[in-house]
């Protein structure tokens, strides 16, 4: 038997079971949307497309909609005409919980019942409409909640995996809060209907609805122990939300964005695993080991460079390597951890416990641990300098902005993590076309005259804007100065958006381009600390991790 999908808790779920219906919610992710983006606009949101996608690859053949916004009306408009579907269904609903809502909800209803029985040749069966009523499960137990726009089912899965807590998903269809009364006796079905209308209005409101302060209710849980706010690209009624509860919180918060597909979600994986790590630090300790040679390593494995640290039994930095990463995050952390243990005059067995960390780090398997570059950047930079309170860090493909407390715990952090704009391959990629290494780069930013600006960020369109200045005549420190100043106003964008406070240290490799420094020191209206092992940061701070999982024997 077909499955009778549908997208919204406003659907009537329980008057399609009770016409025989097996109703299932559409939340998966595909790979990409290259059967959507032939029927419809590439701009609408993602998960408009998510749906198209599923339906158009023949997955769906009874769908039910409900007027949740232009994007909806567009995707049935779409199917309609496509004719992919056994049956399709829009139940028009106001965005109220008004008696004149309600009112006109009860013939929506009626409607469905009729053209869903025609096309089932099913009657109602009110036993089984009484039967479907089953009051919503919440979880009892300290736990996280995953709020805003509906959240894919395999990113969900990726969130309850990388959290230290039981996560509930109160997005869009799944906060779904019919159920809480039982349908009254002694009603006819209209009547039933009517009853029914009010009760499907009068669920928590989604975003979409005219009158949205219910939603606070889901911020009272004496449970909830931190938030995942997501969004989906190209949908805006859940940011407004978003820039409300980021003041008003009062537990942690990490805004997520994805595009509805598979990819996307794997993008975020970073961001997951280090809110995790800010939500219980222990998780950071790893199994404790006993003390044997007193000797600890950190592989910080980045895209552009690998990057290892050795400390001894007083937490002293024995050595610190860094070398290209090349084609393999393997090979490269195993090339360079050999030439640090050569350099130290150690052997891999002098080695009490290794932590890794970069994007590198799941591909290391010699590791004892793998901890974000988040957490491991906090932890060096905190150990390099305790007064430290904002970690700036333009890596090779992404960039990010940490804050700390006094005590170097991540306070909040965010990364641009979706292009290379404004990172470090953005940079060389500049130099490249500029027909400069990075350190004539790095020195010819320091002087200008004209305050040339780069207009766009995006790593080709500004790779043409530079072609175009080179073209025109303009000078190598002008056009210089222009990427610099790019690069700043973005990293300074991040700052604002983190809560940035002094102090502010620079990490990575980046922090020896003078210009930039120069630069985003002028947007910040701040010095920036720069230590002689700016560039090691995420390796010291892996190796500190390395050596507090091991106890004196």
């Amino acid at each position: 038997m077909n499955k009778t999908y549908y997208i919204c808790k406003y659907t009537p779920v329980e008057l399609l079971t009770a016409l025989g219906a097996d109703c299932a919610n559409l939340n998966g992710m595909p790979e990409g949307f290259d059967l959507a983006e032939q029927v419809i606009h590439p701009n609408i949101c993602g998960f408009g497309k998510a749906l198209l996608e599923q339906v158009m690859r023949g997955h769906v053949h009874e769908l039910v909609l409900v007027n949740c916004c232009d994007t909806i009306r567009s995707v049935y408009d779409v199917l309609q005409e496509s004719g992919k579907l056994d049956f399709l269904y829009l139940v028009d609903m106001l965005h109220s919980d008004g008696a004149c809502s309600r009112e006109r909800m009860a013939p929506q209803l009626r409607g469905l019942a009729e053209a869903y029985g025609a096309y089932k040749g099913t009657t109602f069966d009110e036993a089984a409409f009484r039967r479907a009523f089953q009051p919503p499960e919440r979880v009892a137990e300290p736990h996280l909640a995953v709020l805003g726009a509906r959240m894919g089912d395999e990113l969900f899965q990726m969130v309850q995996d990388a959290m230290p807590y039981p996560v509930e998903n109160e997005t869009c269809v799944n906060n779904r809060s019919v159920g809480q009364a039982a349908p009254p006796d002694g009603l006819d079905f209209d009547g039933l209907m009517e009853w029914y209308a009010g009760e499907l209005l009068g669920q928590i409101p989604c975003m979409r609805m005219t009158d949205n302060t219910g939603r606070k209710q889901l911020l009272n849980d004496p449970n909830l122990r931190g938030i995942l706010y997501h969004t989906v690209k190209f949908c805006d009624f859940y940011s407004f939300e978003y820039a409300n509860l980021k003041q008003h919180a009062g537990v942690p918060l990490l805004k997520i964005e994805s595009d509805y597909t598979v990819q996307s979600s794997g993008q975020l994986h970073t961001r997951l695993e280090a809110f995790a790590e800010s939500l219980a630090p222990e998780r950071t300790e790893g199994k404790e080991k006993k003390m044997g040679k007193g000797y600890f390593a950190g592989i910080d494995s980045g895209s552009t460079s690998t990057d290892v640290v050795i400390l001894d039994r007083n937490r002293e930095m024995v050595t610190g390597i860094i070398l290209p990463t090349g084609a393999g995050a393997a090979i490269g952390a195993e090339r360079a951890l050999e030439e640090a243990l050569k350099e130290a005059q150690l052997v891999r067995e002098d080695i009490d416990a290794l932590v890794t960390t970069g994007y590198g780090r799941t591909a290391i398997q010699e590791g004892d641990k793998s901890i974000t570059e988040i957490t491991c950047h906090a932890r060096g930079a905190h150990h390099l300098d305790s007064t430290v309170r904002t970690v700036v860090d333009i890596g090779g493909q992404d960039s990010k902005v940490i804050r700390l407390d006094e005590t170097g715990a991540v306070v909040n952090f965010v990364m641009n993590d979706k292009c290379a704009a404004g990172t470090g391959r953005f940079l060389e990629m500049m130099a490249r076309t500029m027909e400069m290494s990075l350190d004539e780069m790095s020195l010819a930013g320091l002087k200008y005259e004209e305050d040339i600006t780069i207009s766009s960020m995006c790593t080709v369109f500004a790779e043409s804007e530079v072609v175009s200045l080179i073209a025109q005549n303009k000078a190598t420190d002008d056009i210089v100065h222009g990427l610099n100043k790019a690069v700043a106003v973005k990293t300074a964008a991040l700052a604002k958006r983190v809560g940035g406070e002094e102090r502010y240290m620079m990490t990575g490799g980046v922090s020896k381009n003078q210009g930039l420094v120069k630069t985003l020191e002028e947007k910040l209206g701040t010095k920036l600390v720069i230590s002689d092992k700016a560039q090691l940061c995420g390796a010291l701070g892996a190796a500190l991790f390395a050596a507090d999982m091991v106890e004196e024997g």
